[in-house]
């Protein structure tokens, strides 16, 4: 008897119907593979389900020759005296020369089954097993289970190239798409959650496609075949064994409705379980600075009490299922058997038959049980499927199209004519802001967080386009150029450091991917990693990891100067470049920029004013608006906001060094 645990119920899709209708159209290119695939999957499984019967005729074959040959002796050993075997003369002719009581104490001896294998018997000849006919059997039966095997063997090699083509074409579909959304979608969807959709979603319909989908086909034809071939052997034995089908399909039902809270219960709790060490791990240091070691370990032993209890009921009633089930079968079996066997002793139903019968009991219910399961599979592929195919129809960039390409010299003039902004249209964050920025100028930004600061790089960027108004490079509206014509002409170090893992070198080589090594060993020295790089095992040669744990924040934050150095872009973004250095390594940094932004035009990001006081035009902000802009002497004079914010900055100093 097939079975085995109960598997918890998956996420379902909001529409499942048109979320696999989405599916099989998106692999419409093939549909004559995956043809070919049900073709050979039910090819498969009719050779197979042909196997039973024709071991039963083996069978047969060996039990017929067993009782002719016992028949034969029985009727010789009580065969009355004076009467000889003469040659040519069957058992059955012997038998009616026999007086009528030689006849009838013959019957009594010998079963009337076995009498009437043995009738056409020739007398003088003692009958013998069939090995000829027996070996001939079991080699179409060896041929048969190779056919099939060779069978299954292509169809689980078409549909694994089709299923990993599938995964290919949905990565790089996703991989395409992400490069199209606008940075409005990646500001409201965490990255876990895209990254969710290239690696979860697409593995579980990858998997679905490369086994459930076959399964299920093998599953519906294995069902059909043996109901036939049950149905050609007895429809009384069918009829008993159908009727334990409900009683089993009953009670799994039942330990699924029961046990669905405790899986439900069961993966909520592992979550937060997972969430918990997390958490912990990462905030460790705080955790033993404060002391908080074993309130941390009672949390964890609250959380993990409840796991434990909702897995243990889950897990307990899933293992029920085996037990049923073969309980169940059990009772079908002795039916079958007691059946089976008052119908052979009849002669209706030979032993090669009951035993056929009883292996396709076996086949009948385990496809059942399968598909029971494929079911709940289904459902979670079409939710994965579901979340995929959401993501490929996010509303995209508007495209470039025929768009004026790049000033062949770019001069760097920078004007801002009336520029509203706002994330959402009812909430502007950046209201009529105009500003006209000189070629090789130096423009500081600054203001209190939320003042819009970086809102106005992200849109001479073109992460988001203008709500109102225009932005101008060189006199050309940036909305008439292609995105990535505009943002070749940006160098840009952001206070959130990003490295990938790869060399030193090939980290400061991805703002100029055909920049000589000595164009990056250049640019290294004006950043100033060159006087740490030297410390480290293997110099430039030397691999970061995958997050670049293996330096420091500061260092991190140098490498990305030294990649927008050897890109030697025309216009400079430094959104606090400097945050993340110690104030020797920044006096550098300072000095090194203030090289690099000579001749180009800089937009300078800072909290610090300290590090904007040479700047040409400093824009102070406030709620989305230019309230004031000068130079640094010109704004103290004024004695405005800018005074105010640079002074504050000055006594915190002062307090702290007091303090100290």
């Amino acid at each position: 008897m097939g079975g085995g645990g109960i598997k918890p119920a998956g996420e379902k899709a909001k529409n499942f119907k048109g979320t696999m209708s989405q599916l099989i159209g998106y692999m419409r290119p093939y549909y004559v593979k995956i043809i070919l695939v049900f073709v050979f999957a039910i090819a498969s499984t009719v050779f197979v389900v042909t196997g039973p019967k024709i071991l039963g005729r083996a069978t047969d074959k060996i039990v017929d020759g067993y009782v002719q040959r016992t028949a034969y002796n029985q009727f010789m050993d009580n065969m009355p005296d004076g009467f000889k075997a003469p040659a040519g003369m069957t058992v059955g002719d012997l038998m009616e020369q026999m007086p009528a009581e030689a006849r009838a104490q013959i019957e009594e001896k010998i079963p009337k089954n076995n009498l009437k294998k043995v009738k056409d018997l020739d007398l003088s000849q003692k009958p013998t097993m069939d090995f000829d006919g027996l070996t001939q059997i079991l080699l179409w039966l060896v041929a048969l289970y190779a056919v099939s095997a060779g069978f299954s063997y292509i169809q689980g090699f078409i549909m694994t190239g089709v299923s990993q083509r599938v995964s290919y074409n949905l990565r790089r579909d996703i991989s395409q798409k992400i490069n199209r959304l606008p940075l409005a979608y990646f500001d409201r969807v965490s990255h876990g959650e895209v990254l969710s959709r290239v690696t979860n979603d697409v593995d579980t319909v990858s998997q679905t496609l490369n086994q459930s989908l076959t399964q299920m086909i093998t599953s519906v034809a294995t069902v059909l075949g043996v109901l036939y071939m049950m149905l050609s052997i007895s429809v009384w034995m069918t009829l008993v064994a159908l009727v334990i089908l409900p009683i089993s399909i009953g009670l799994i039902m039942l330990v699924v409705r029961v046990s669905q809270k405790h899986f439900q219960n069961q993966q909520r709790f592992l979550g937060e379980v997972n969430g918990h060490i997390e958490e912990m791990y990462s905030g460790h240091n705080v955790i033993k600075a404060y002391n908080r070691e074993q309130i941390a370990v009672d949390q964890f032993k609250t959380i993990n009490k409840k796991l434990h209890g909702s897995a243990w009921k889950s897990q307990f009633l899933s293992g029920l299922m085996m037990p049923i089930m073969n309980f169940v079968g059990n009772l079908g079996y002795v039916g079958i058997c007691v059946l089976g066997g008052w119908m052979a002793v009849n002669g209706q139903i030979s032993i090669g038959n009951i035993q056929s019968f009883i292996q396709y009991l076996r086949q009948f219910n385990q496809p059942i049980a399968q598909m029971a399961s494929i079911a709940n599979v289904l459902q979670s592929t079409a939710a994965a499927a579901e979340r995929v195919f959401e993501f490929l129809a996010e509303s995209e960039e508007e495209p470039d199209g025929d768009k004026l390409s790049a000033p062949a010299q770019v001069q760097g003039s920078v004007t801002f004519q009336d520029v509203s902004f706002g994330y959402r249209p009812d909430d502007l964050i950046i209201k009529n802001f105009s500003c006209d920025v000189k070629p090789g100028q130096r423009i500081a930004i600054v203001g209190p967080t939320g003042a819009g600061k970086t809102t106005i790089v992200k849109l001479l960027m073109r992460f988001y386009d203008v709500s109102a108004g225009s932005i101008l490079v060189d006199g050309v509206n940036i909305k008439d150029m292609k995105r990535h014509d505009l943002r070749d002409m940006f160098g840009m170090v952001l206070q959130d450091t990003w490295l990938y893992g790869g060399s030193i070198k090939e980290n400061i080589r991805y703002g100029k991917l055909d920049a000589t090594d000595e164009e990056v060993y250049a640019a290294g020295k004006a950043a100033h990693v060159e006087h740490f790089v030297k410390t480290l095992p293997g110099g430039y040669d030397m691999e970061l990891n995958e997050e670049a744990s293996n330096i420091s924040q500061g260092q991190k934050q140098l490498l990305t100067i030294a990649r927008a150095m050897v890109s030697d872009p025309k216009i400079l973004i430094l959104d606090e470049a400097t945050s993340s250095v110690d104030t020797r390594t920044e006096v550098r940094i300072q000095r090194a920029m203030h090289n690099l932004m000579k001749g180009r035009t800089s937009f300078i990001i800072a909290h610090r004013l300290s590090t904007i006081k040479d700047a040409d035009l400093i824009l102070v902000m406030k709620d989305g608006n230019i309230i004031e802009q000068g130079n640094h002497d010109e704004l103290i004079a004024q004695g405005g906001f800018y005074k105010t914010m640079y002074n504050s900055q000055f006594e915190s100093d002062d307090d702290s060094v007091a303090a100290d």
